[in-house]
């Protein structure tokens, strides 16, 4: 008799909502009451076996088939070093599965050329079509309009009207279309597509558990936001460049890498950051508005250049002096000095004030990027091979060399603020980029710093709520190792707070590790694509947390109905094999009846434990008979969510989501095997890490 999969679906989320989250949800609303450990390990020491599953939750994304046994060999001591210190680990089969992924090679000079902004193609095709600039202002704000609100406010695109009529506008859209073509472009969303499943990619697979739990916590700790205008451009070298090289290696390092990382300069609006008396020529220059009104001679020559009417030339001068005007007005930005203080290092009491922000942004003024937006680099290669003039004299009028390469970091001595600096009571006047790196090196070494990491890093391993015995001996092995991230993930490795029994299963795993876990645990091969958008679904798409926080990890900020139901819909989707370009091999699940496709399914996916509570409701639930209809109707949002992956407004908890998801697949496998497994992927104890 043929199945009506269709139902089953429907039926196995509803048992999967009234099984397991019920229970969980009558608790009340405070989500810690999911978060404690189901079994009765908090009136016992953990055996050899659960202190290996615990240190694979931890260090890394779960077990795999074969890892309990591999950690009990070597012994959990050297398996923990062995994470501590990857690089003797053999990963050529993860990397093998990222050489697809082009991206992940190029330099942000590179990425511009080959994913160019769409600005900078619509230059080209103006520049073929003899189109004045407010034409291609016009045309651009057009196509703005049907992009992201935060893209376009970021860009902060001109809003002036055009003269071109909509067959002229869809002329100039095609002719866009047809350069990509030619020119064998790719489109910039691809970027964050190829990075994102090397993400996943190498969260499931790879050997260095450890490593990739870090560049996870570290993304979220230095956060940026893809959906900010360029900051996607650089994002492959933030994380290759930036953050992996890092994750492992001195905490000094590290923050002076993001400092000086062209993705935390424009989301954070560093590279904008000027002292008010430098020169005011730079990337956004304008004619000059002075005294050219009366001078004849000037005036026909900015028409013959701009090519502007004498009307045209008026508007934009008067605009042009109120851009000024704002320009010596905002100066110096103070956003990533105050990010660096509150979240990077010292914390939000930390100690500091407001003037050791407005003395710390000082310092890092001509922190910049050369040709931010990169229409210099990407105008290259669509127009003939010549670079666009305008741009190049504007970068020779800013002081960058005009051999600087598109998307770098840029000291610029001409816009730095070169006066004596006083931060958190030390003096700084070592001049031009120094005065920034000294800053950080005061930041470093701050004892509120030390504690301010030792706690995140304690909630990350530990607990949601670590004890401040543990977070000062943490804070302790960070201040005399002077940074050192591995000597300081080791205290915290060693510490018995780590092994305690009410730390077992304790966390609540985020959307990226119930994810990633999932797969490992039901040993899938997958290619990280549609992935993506069941990560975004769930609350957590990659780099798409739009405040400088990043992603939560605690469990009040991911247990609500919303979020848990999310869950359970992917636990549902990864079982049945809906999920295009991944898939489940569900032979080692199957049994007899559904007792011994549960006790198979415990076995894989929980290594045997599970409490009896949740053993008797999941035997409960299989022992009733199916209802002719569900009694809860979940319907599958379908439309092709990957063209903004990464991009949405997310906020964490599985709230504020686009209603978007990936396109599923019909169901395929045993209908009674995959609606056990799914259940098993949706139990508390899974949940849990």
């Amino acid at each position: 008799m043929k199945k009506d999969y269709s139902i089953i679906h429907k039926i196995t989320t509803f048992l999967m909502l009234t099984a397991l989250m019920i229970p969980a949800l009558k608790l009340g609303a405070n989500a810690q009451s999911m978060a404690k450990p189901a079994t009765d390990a908090k009136a016992k020491p953990l055996t050899e076996d659960r202190k290996i599953m615990h240190v694979l939750n931890r260090l890394g994304f779960g077990a795999r088939s074969g890892d309990v046994e591999r950690v009990k060999q070597i012994g959990i001591q050297k398996y923990i070093e062995q994470q501590l210190n990857p690089v003797s680990l053999n990963d050529s089969a993860t990397e093998a599965k990222l050489e697809k992924f082009d991206v992940l090679k190029m330099s942000n000079d590179e990425l511009f050329a080959k994913y160019p902004n769409g600005g900078a193609v619509l230059m080209a095709v103006a520049q073929n079509n003899g189109l004045k600039r407010q034409d291609l202002q016009g045309i651009r704000q057009n196509n703005q309009n049907k992009q992201n609100a935060d893209q376009m406010k970021n860009d902060a695109v001109e809003k002036k009207q055009d003269n071109l009529s909509e067959a002229d506008r869809q002329k100039y859209q095609q002719e866009v279309a047809a350069l990509y073509k030619e020119y064998n472009l790719g489109r910039p969303q691809q970027i964050t597509q190829q990075l994102n499943a090397s993400r996943i990619l190498r969260a499931v697979y790879s050997e260095k558990q450890l490593q990739e739990a870090m560049v996870d916590f570290w993304t979220n700790h230095f956060n940026v936001y893809a959906g900010k205008a360029a900051t996607r451009w650089f994002l492959p070298e933030y994380d290759r460049d930036v953050i992996r090289p890092n994750a492992l290696g001195n905490f000094k390092d590290l923050l002076t890498a993001t400092a000086k990382s062209p993705a935390m300069l424009f989301y954070l609006d560093n590279f904008q950051s000027m002292s008010p008396t430098a020169p005011t020529a730079g990337n956004n220059r304008r004619p000059n508005a002075n005294n050219q009104t009366n001078n004849p001679q000037r005036r026909e020559q900015l028409k013959r250049q701009y090519n502007l009417t004498d009307a045209e030339l008026d508007a934009r001068l008067k605009q042009n002096q109120g851009n000024q005007k704002r320009r010596n007005e905002r100066g110096i930005n103070e956003n990533y000095a105050r990010e660096i203080m509150e979240l990077h290092t010292l914390g939000v009491e930390g100690g500091y004030s407001q003037k050791d922000i407005q003395e710390l942004a000082r310092a890092f003024t001509g922190w910049t990027i050369v040709d931010a937006r990169g229409y210099r680099r990407a105008f290259a290669g669509i127009a003939n091979g010549t670079e666009d003039q305008r741009l190049t004299r504007q970068m020779r009028l800013a002081g960058i060399p005009e051999t600087a390469k598109s998307g770098t970091f840029f000291f610029n001595e001409r816009t730095h603020d070169q006066g004596e600096k006083t931060i958190l009571g030390q003096k700084i006047n070592q001049g031009g980029i120094k005065d920034g790196e000294k800053a950080i090196e005061i930041l470093v070494n701050q004892p509120a710093t030390a504690k301010f990491i030792a706690r995140k890093l304690a909630v990350k391993f530990v607990s949601d709520n670590p004890s401040e015995a543990l977070v000062e001996r943490v804070a302790k092995a960070f201040q005399d190792s002077k940074g050192d991230i591995k000597t300081t993930l080791r205290a915290i490795f060693n510490d018995k707070e780590f092994f305690a029994p009410e730390n077992y299963r304790a966390k609540i795993k985020t959307p990226f590790e119930v994810v990633v876990s999932a797969i490992r645990t039901v040993g899938a091969e997958t290619n990280g694509n549609q992935i993506q958008a069941m990560l975004q679904k769930m609350g957590e798409p990659l780099y798409g947390y739009q405040a400088p926080t990043g992603y939560p990890d605690t469990a009040e900020d991911w247990v609500n109905t919303g979020a848990l139901l999310e869950r359970l819909n992917f636990a549902v989707a990864l079982a049945s094999n809906r999920i295009p370009g991944t898939k489940v091999n569900l032979k080692p699940f199957e049994g007899k009846d559904d007792a011994e496709i549960l006790n198979r399914s415990i076995d894989i996916i929980l290594d045997g434990q599970i409490s009896p509570n949740t053993k008797a409701t999941l035997l409960k639930q299989l022992e009733q008979p199916l209802p002719a209809e569900p009694k809860l109707e979940i319907k599958d949002e379908t439309g092709d969510a990957m063209e903004n992956t990464a991009m949405m407004p997310n906020q964490g908890g599985g709230k504020n989501r686009q209603n978007r998801q990936a396109k599923l697949l019909p169901p395929s496998g045993d209908a009674e095997v995959f609606k056990v497994v799914g259940l098993m992927l949706g139990t508390p104890e899974f949940q849990r890490q």
